[in-house]
């Protein structure tokens, strides 16, 4: 991944261990209660295939139902509870490293911005999410 200022990083320190992270950030039926930026949205649907070559998707809609898509991409790399990279759909990549810390987990996510929104837009959605997670896994 190209290390420039074009990718944009975000990181949470989450207090549970890293196993646990790693199952909640993995495993479908915890990615829908916690994959959404807003309360205004909801992931109704998720499927993971986590293996290099596995594809993944989840379904991101607002819960009025006024708007939805697919998020979704194909993995390059897995390292059970310290790596993931993959491609979107769109080509863009993302890598999420899961550093332990004694009790807690470092995640730290870096990922190619696509050209629509701004940066700073970006990066707020995507660390919303993010800290959804974090809220998601310390409640466990």
């Amino acid at each position: 991944m190209d290390k420039n200022n074009s990718v944009i990083t975000i990181e949470a320190i989450v207090h549970a261990p890293v196993e646990k992270v790693w199952e909640y950030w993995t495993v479908p039926d915890h990615i829908t209660k916690w994959n959404n930026a807003s309360d205004d949205w909801h992931t109704p649907h998720a499927e993971n295939d986590l293996r290099a070559g596995g594809k993944f998707v989840t379904r991101m809609e607002a819960k009025d139902g006024s708007f939805g898509f697919d998020f979704g991409g194909i993995y390059d790399e897995v390292r059970d509870q310290e790596f993931i990279s993959y491609k979107l759909e769109d080509g863009r990549k993302v890598e999420i490293t899961f550093i332990p810390l004694e009790n807690d987990t470092k995640v730290v996510e870096v990922f190619d911005p696509e050209t629509t929104n701004p940066i700073e837009m970006q990066q707020e959605g995507w660390q919303s999410i993010l800290n959804n997670f974090k809220k998601h896994a310390e409640q466990q």
